[in-house]
């Protein structure tokens, strides 16, 4: 009987492992997802942009993005396809997308249990032999996989928030390039038009100066109007390049597909502003930079907890362990080994303090973003109408009148009570009020785009920390 109770006792921290390691197994291990975290994209692209992105990672999901992008590309370009060719499309993009991949992997990693250790010593003396061998398991890790699971799991919603973002700013960028590139076209084609309404008049003076009917001053003026006027057209021809140029990298476009069209002039002002009362507390319910900030926070202040509970014992091993002693064929002596560190010169108190600076500077940082938030909101909303305010009082007042006195001219040219330069010079009044028309319209555009940025934040993957502090003796370390 005793000698079944010393058996038993031999045996049973190794049942307790056993048993211990079975009922992790059959609870179940933590296993990729069915869309690998893109689904909250997915879900942020239609709240926020009422648009479809795709990852493009099987030849399927490339030849229907390369559908889509040719049929949207086969009519006049709008903004709202300009953004939905670049959520497609955008390279840039779809390398964010696999940050998903990465912080999944790392999150299933977490969930699954490390490889046993297995050890042998092999020693021998003529005929006799010494031979011990182990196989343990890291308990610590087994401890602690909750809790670094769950960190895991936070990490991975911050990245699908980020990763979300990136999309979100992605089509803001394109957004405000799609309006440049509009007005910039507009532009040049009116200036177009102004150079040969000044080539005109530059000729036409230079011809009564040879007749003798007008002063070298005057013709000078005109030809000097003609080279400022051809000056500022080459100046807009590289503009209206650089802005197109920009809109074909956003929605990653080349070859053929750059020979996209845009429609012919900005689109017409809304008929009213829209009123934001609310505009701080909306961003900050919904900013993905501040939820962002908020999980990098609770990660931190879980990777804390970890830091304190493994102060002293940052490993812990065990698992059994037999040895032979003596003559080869002799039997082998069981038994189990335990193996952990012992504090005697590091208690871990650093290891602590990092943590805890580290999470202190988390929560600092995220309420800085709160700030910068409502500060970005209020700014934005507030360029928004002021924007707003501009364009209507151009296209209100500042258009009507110029257009009024244009017909006044004209009839007074018509009455032979003005000359013909006069007119022109009213025409060079009129370049003046019609750039500022089309530069103002293309600012209130700009301005939306800010807005609609602002009230969701633009997080970049650049600033994602690496997946981990690893805590020491947790499935991260090893």
């Amino acid at each position: 009987m005793q000698n079944d109770m010393k058996v038993r006792r031999r045996y049973f921290p190794v049942q307790l492992l056993a048993s211990a390691i079975v009922l992790v197994v059959l609870s179940g291990c933590a296993g990729f997802s069915p869309d690998g975290g893109f689904g909250t994209v997915e879900q942020v692209a239609r709240e926020h942009l009422a648009k479809d992105v795709i990852r493009a990672n099987s030849p399927e999901a490339e030849d229907s993005i390369g559908r889509r992008v040719g049929e949207l590309l086969a009519k006049p370009l709008t903004v709202e396809d300009a953004v939905q060719i670049a959520l497609l499309n955008n390279r840039g993009l779809q390398a964010s997308f696999q940050e998903l991949g990465i912080s999944e992997a790392e999150l299933v990693q977490a969930g699954r249990l490390p490889n046993p250790r297995f050890s042998m010593l092999r020693v021998r003396n003529n005929d006799d032999f010494k031979i011990e061998q182990t196989l343990t398991f890291n308990v610590m890790s087994l401890v602690l996989m909750p809790q670094v699971s769950e960190m895991e799991k936070r990490r991975f919603a911050r990245t699908q928030r980020a990763v979300a973002a990136d999309a979100i700013a992605l089509a803001a960028e394109t957004r405000k390039a799609y309006f440049n590139a509009l007005a910039s076209e507009e532009s040049l084609r009116y200036m177009e038009k102004v150079r040969v309404a000044a080539e005109a008049g530059a000729e036409l003076g230079r011809r009564m100066a040879q007749a003798g009917n007008w002063s070298s001053l005057a013709q000078a003026r005109e030809q000097g109007f003609y080279a400022d006027v051809a000056l500022n057209q080459a100046r807009a021809g590289q503009r209206q390049l650089a802005s197109r140029e920009k809109l074909t990298r956003l929605m990653g476009l080349w070859g053929d597909q750059t020979q996209y069209r845009l429609p012919e002039r900005l689109p017409d002002l809304p008929q009213g502003a829209n009123e934001l009362p609310d505009v701080e507390q909306k961003a900050i319910a919904q900013r993905l930079d501040v939820q962002a900030a908020k999980y990098d926070t609770e990660a931190l202040a879980a990777n804390l907890g970890l830091t304190r509970t493994t102060r002293f014992i940052n490993a812990l091993e065990f698992g059994p362990a037999r040895a032979l002693e003596g003559a080869k064929g002799g039997p082998y002596k069981r038994g189990y080994e335990v193996s952990f560190e012992l504090p005697l010169f590091d208690w871990g108190s650093s290891r602590v303090a990092r943590a805890e600076a580290i999470y202190m500077q988390s929560v600092n940082r995220a309420a800085q973003t709160a700030i910068e938030a409502r500060s970005e909101v209020r700014e934005a909303y507030g360029t928004y109408r002021s924007s707003y305010d501009i364009v209507r009082h151009i296209r209100d007042e500042v258009v009507p009148l110029r257009k009024r006195i244009s017909e006044e001219n004209q009839l007074r040219y018509n009455g032979m009570l003005i000359g013909v330069f006069d007119l022109l010079a009213d025409a060079r009044a009129q370049v003046l009020g019609v750039n500022s028309y089309i530069e103002a319209l293309r600012d209130f555009w700009l301005a939306q785009a800010d807005l609609d940025t602002a009230l969701v934040g633009k997080p970049s993957l650049s600033a994602l920390p690496a997946s981990g502090m690893a805590v020491a003796g947790s499935p991260a370390g090893h």
